[in-house]
């Protein structure tokens, strides 16, 4: 081939006939023939763009409104620390893993799509983003993806229009000259093996579950499809969870570990951002600021300064012997006008004394794993709390939900008031044990009477119970299928328990063959940290569970006390880290010897609440105007208002 400046003289290239109409030589200009005739061939062989990631963005990204508060062109400068994360995803980088374990509202997803769209349009390949479910990945893609798509020029050149009969660009397929981006759950197997990947995008790694359709880790799967590719990316990024469980910290720990130092723009002495250097007065968050960590500057910091300071700053390496580039920024670090540190210091301030809001606080602002290794609740602690109600029911509470375990040989049933919050304040009303065979019509009788009673409320009228969910998993199932089949008007449901991480509380409803019934699962790990995290709080309040220390129809001179074996029985299981595969995974063991019946009534009680998903808002005010205005309500018909209270 003779070549010359920037031409060369070709054999007309097979296939083009409409282009090159015979096969005698041609002058021709290399880069239009390129770029015009011969796209997927000769992309293979053009070298990566010299350009980064950054660069292009500052360049071509606009954000959208319906992801953002800060609609328009996107400039790196505004979060500078994301500059060296996207250098090392580009091309130039040979990095062919980056970690990022970080706080919430950092920019981080607006990372992942820069990068998206930079391979879309510079680099085009098989990329894959995987988010933790299809329905996270769904809406992702329609409110963040395809709007960003829509706003770049180059990029919407390339992906085919968003139409439902255009079969090159759906929700979660999104085609382009050179390749296709994949946005896939991580719930879903088929899309984690569907094809060989050069770009891996892991978003939130952490909340994937632990198991993909029985086939694996979901994120191993994921990064499994890359090995063909020399060229390969795989970015992990995702705020941590729990300790000696969480895949990003496992990942962050192996990485070059890298921490972003800032200046104090009084004495320039740089230092990370550390919530210990955090100081207020008096839990006025408006008192807030940074400490200098020089000794000998000990400069007061406001956030005024932390533009200046984060444009400053840099990454430093804390273990550089690795070759993995790995960066970790908790969501002090967010710029003005995003989360600010009086919001962290009112976050922390309303976490005080409630485990569950300070694993919040310190996964989602710190970045950081939560170690709940204290999770164990002390059933001595429990028994002390009892309580004496006032009522039977308890003025708050303004929706009942019921929790049944079967037993070889008993049922037992525990049933739950609910009051309103944001996080729900639980009042147990009642424990009972109906002994029989579950085989036998008897007990059953027992438990219908039990599940039928009215409960009267402060107010004057009466309540009933919502929902039901019974423990159908046992030896006892075909049983427990007939008594719920014809109840289900009453809103009676048998579950099923489903052990692993990722699994939400509860689950669509399937109508079993056997025995016609709508079952639901039960992700009973997530049930049962969420009802651990309740016991450990220690004031009335959102998430507070209270004891009653006499059970409903009996004297204090007769009394049915809520005994010590049902706080043993409650608090029986232990979260332990087991390893599956070279994997640590997070299980809820029952130590030998011990009984857990009231464990699995509360949580079938807590599944029963996540089913009926009331409007407790709601329940709160018509309960208001149901009392102010009892006696003209109760000449209506007898009906149910909002699934609780009885009319």
């Amino acid at each position: 081939m003779q070549s010359f400046n920037n031409t060369a003289i070709l054999p007309a290239p097979i296939g083009y006939p409409e282009i090159l109409p015979d096969d005698t030589d041609y002058k021709v200009d290399v880069d239009a023939l390129i770029d015009e005739c011969c796209g997927y061939f000769w992309n293979g062989l053009r070298p990566p763009p010299e350009f980064t990631i950054d660069e292009y963005a500052d360049k071509n990204r606009v954000i959208p409104k319906e992801s953002s508060g800060e609609a328009g062109k996107w400039r790196t400068s505004r979060t500078p620390y994301l500059r060296e994360i996207m250098q090392e995803l580009s091309p130039s980088s040979h990095a062919d893993e980056v970690v990022f374990m970080k706080g919430s509202q950092v920019g981080a997803t607006e990372c992942i799509i820069n990068a998206a769209m930079f391979y879309i349009d510079n680099a085009p390949c098989p990329i894959l983003l995987v988010e933790p479910t299809i329905t996270v990945a769904q809406r992702f893609s329609k409110q963040r993806m395809q709007p960003s798509i829509n706003l770049c020029g180059p990029v919407r050149a390339k992906v085919a229009e968003n139409k439902s009969k255009a079969g090159g660009n759906t929700t979660l397929q999104k085609d382009f000259p050179g390749g296709t981006l994949i946005i896939g759950g991580a719930n879903s197997a088929a899309t984690l093996r569907s094809m060989p990947i050069q770009i891996a995008l892991l978003d939130e790694c952490d909340a994937y579950p632990e198991d993909a359709d029985g086939e694996g880790d979901p994120m191993e799967l994921a990064i499994r499809r890359t090995t063909n590719f020399s060229r390969k990316k795989v970015f992990k990024v995702s705020t941590p969870t729990i300790a000696d469980v969480s895949r990003i910290a496992k990942a962050f720990e192996e990485s070059d570990q890298r921490y972003y130092y800032v200046p104090c723009p009084f004495c320039g002495h740089l230092q990370i951002i550390k919530w210990d250097n955090i100081k207020f007065e008096n839990r006025d968050a408006a008192t807030v600021r940074l400490i200098c960590e020089n000794q000998e500057c000990k400069a007061e910091i406001h956030e005024h300064h932390k533009t200046k300071m984060l444009e400053l700053g840099k990454w430093i390496k804390h273990n550089p012997a690795s070759d993995i580039p790995g960066f970790h920024l908790s969501a002090l670090y967010s710029p003005l006008g995003w989360y600010s540190w009086k919001k962290a210091v009112k976050d922390h301030i309303s976490a005080l004394g409630n485990p569950k809001k300070r694993k919040v606080f310190v996964n989602t602002v710190l970045g950081e794993v939560f170690d709940d290794s204290a999770s164990t609740v002390d059933f001595h602690y429990l028994a002390k709390r009892r309580e004496d109600y006032e009522h039977i029911v308890p003025e708050d509470v303004i929706c009942i939900v019921n929790g049944t375990d079967t037993q070889d040989n008993r049922l037992e049933s525990t049933t739950v008031g609910i009051g309103w919050n944001i996080n729900p304040e639980y009042w147990i009303l009642d424990h009972s044990v109906f002994f029989g065979d579950p085989k036998q019509a008897g007990v059953w009788e027992l438990l219908d009477q039990h599940l039928l009673k009215s409960w009267p409320h402060p107010s004057g009228g009466t309540m009933n119970i919502a929902c039901t969910c019974i423990d159908a998993m046992g030896h006892c199932t075909d049983d427990v299928y007939k008594f719920c089949r014809p109840r289900e008007f009453r809103r009676v449901f048998p579950t099923q328990g489903k052990a692993g991480a990722g699994r939400s509380i509860i689950s669509k409803a399937h109508r079993q063959d056997r025995g016609k019934v709508m079952l639901f699962q039960i992700g009973t790990d997530q049930a049962k940290a969420g009802l651990y995290s309740n016991l450990l709080i220690k004031e009335p309040g959102p998430g507070y569970i209270h004891f009653p220390r006499y059970l409903p129809g009996h004297r204090p001179d007769a009394p049915r006390e809520l005994g010590d074996d049902y706080f043993k029985q409650l608090t029986a299981e232990k979260r332990m880290i087991r390893h599956s595969s070279g994997l640590p995974k997070s299980v809820w063991v029952l130590p030998a010897g011990k009984r857990n019946e009231a464990l699995d009534c509360m949580v079938n009680a807590m599944a029963a609440l996540a089913i009926l998903n009331p409007n407790l808002a709601l329940l709160a005010r018509e309960k208001m105007i149901f009392k102010s205005n009892f006696t003209r309500r109760v000449t209506r018909r007898r009906g149910i208002l909002s699934k609780g209270i009885q009319l």
